[in-house]
């Protein structure tokens, strides 16, 4: 079941992302991984930056995160994470389909370049990469990342999208 996260949410949250992102270490540049990969300030700043968790219920337990962002003429799918123990059961694809579901706008995810599972993942439910120009270009509208971390991530846009 997919719920709307709730405040008391945020211990489980925090537990999936850092679980299901030790998938990336040694993938994504050695220097934008650091233990924890996501600090409690972090989820705490992204939440309140508008970020708004959705959480994929299994048995009483938070199995699955994925967060949307609105930022204005688009939407962003952000932090998307599934339990290490649960991955390849379809929890992400049904996160990704609800939350895409929430908008009429344009949806952007951005990840990092090496992890080619995750654009695998993304381009199987209909998104498809942009152009270096035009990732650049999202990357510094959209998001507020670091330099390092624009340099080292590709954006894949909903088929529906144009610049």
């Amino acid at each position: 079941m997919i719920v709307l996260s709730k405040p008391e949410d945020f211990k489980q949250i925090l537990e999936i992302i850092n679980d299901a992102a030790v998938a990336y270490k040694g993938i994504i540049p050695e220097d934008r991984w650091h233990e924890p990969y996501m600090p409690e300030e972090e989820l705490r700043h992204q939440i309140n930056d508008g970020v708004i968790f959705w959480c994929f219920v299994e048995e009483g337990s938070i199995i699955g995160v994925m967060g949307i962002q609105d930022k204005g003429e688009v939407t962003l799918i952000r932090h998307a994470y599934v339990r290490s123990a649960a991955r390849k059961k379809g929890i992400g694809g049904q996160l990704l389909q609800h939350l895409t579901s929430l908008t009429s706008k344009p949806v952007l995810i951005g990840t990092w370049a090496d992890a080619t599972w995750a654009i695998g993942f993304y381009q199987k439910h209909n998104f498809r990469l942009v152009s270096y120009e035009e990732k650049e270009q999202l990357l510094r509208k959209y998001w507020t990342i670091p330099e390092r971390q624009v340099e080292t991530s590709v954006v894949l846009v909903s088929l529906h999208w144009k610049i």
